[in-house]
């Protein structure tokens, strides 16, 4: 059985993405339909060896027919758009911020809260988590589950392709014109110089002063685990890279558990890879994982701040595992219980 897949936001980053992983996981499509701006209007993109003509998203058209949805396009056409999907019988999987703390809505990372999947019958829509979240709560989980979590702190370390494509050429000008000894071009979508520099500014401050990105990762991982509990603080860094987000994760588990229980739990779960052979120069590289689905973890080790508690390095796609393939997954986990 087949289904009529709509994308919108398909000449994106990650809408471009999302028809890679749709071919490379062969789900199901039957039909598909792809949706940009006006501007992309009548544009073309491949998939499966077959050209599919973009249409404008625009308020006078009807989706009924489309099976499922998936979302790339930003909060505002998401907060517009979505529920319109949803009147004509279309299940819509979202990738913006607009619906995650949305109690009605759940919001999904299929390797730890799979069962919260039945849940999204009320407005159905279902939410894609923050990059940063997702491979954060990956590699919690099996910790989670084995001794629990009061506290985590986080700094995150994120490429340029979370800002999106014109991010990825500010990079690219910036270090061109270094190294060619020219003036570097004042940053336009970055807060600050991205070129050989960290800058601590993703998205907008709040009143308490961290930005709206670290408190994403608070209250979706809260939220995602079920734990209004766990106390988090997180500080996220961009940095000169151009795929894979980087994480320095600190726990304060409930219960004692060695670095080497950890590293064995961590082995054997879901979407993990273990990289942790740190005296032979073996850990998680953003080089490394870009165009991987999974989530890499190494430098597994006690930490000496929290006790009993660990420290580890997390690494993975933020295009891939951080947008579209959580996304196409949450779709499979649709097909897979029956509910499209």
């Amino acid at each position: 059985m087949g289904y009529r897949v709509a994308v919108v936001g398909a000449t994106g980053e990650v809408g471009r993405t999302f028809l890679k992983v749709l071919e490379e996981r062969n789900f199901p499509v039957d039909d598909l339909v792809l949706f940009a701006s006006e501007k992309s209007e009548g544009k073309h993109l491949t998939f499966k060896g077959k050209e599919f003509e973009v249409k404008a998203l625009n308020k006078q058209r009807s989706f009924r027919g489309i099976d499922i949805a998936l979302f790339s396009a930003g909060g505002g056409i998401s907060k517009e758009f979505a529920p319109r999907f949803a009147r004509d019988g279309v299940v819509v999987v979202d990738n913006s911020s607009a619906w995650r703390m949305d109690p009605q809505v759940p919001l999904i990372v299929p390797e730890v809260n799979p069962e919260d999947i039945r849940l999204f019958s009320n407005k159905m829509i279902i939410a894609n988590p923050n990059c940063s979240t997702i491979q954060m709560v990956v590699a919690l989980k099996p910790i989670y589950d084995c001794v629990g979590v009061s506290k985590v702190v986080v700094s995150t370390y994120q490429s340029v392709s979370g800002a999106g494509a014109k991010a990825i050429k500010e990079l690219e000008e910036q270090t061109k014109a270094w190294c060619a000894d020219q003036p570097i071009p004042n940053p336009k979508h970055i807060p600050a110089r991205i070129a050989f520099n960290a800058v601590p500014h993703i998205d907008v401050f709040m009143d308490n002063h961290y930005t709206r990105e670290e408190m994403k990762m608070v209250r979706e991982t809260r939220k995602i685990l079920h734990d209004e509990e766990i106390r988090i603080s997180a500080t996220a860094v961009r940095i000169p890279v151009f795929y894979g987000h980087s994480e320095a994760v600190h726990l304060e588990t409930r219960k004692e558990i060695s670095p080497e229980k950890a590293r064995d739990l961590l082995k054997k779960a879901p979407g993990v890879v273990v990289i942790d052979e740190p005296d032979k120069g073996k850990y998680p590289l953003a080089v490394d994982i870009a165009g991987r689905d999974e989530v890499f973890v190494g430098r597994i080790r006690e930490d000496l701040v929290f006790v009993p508690g660990l420290a580890f390095w997390i690494v993975a796609d933020n295009i891939r595992k951080g947008a579209a393939t959580n996304t196409v997954q949450i779709a499979e986990l649709l097909v897979k219980e029956n509910l499209i």
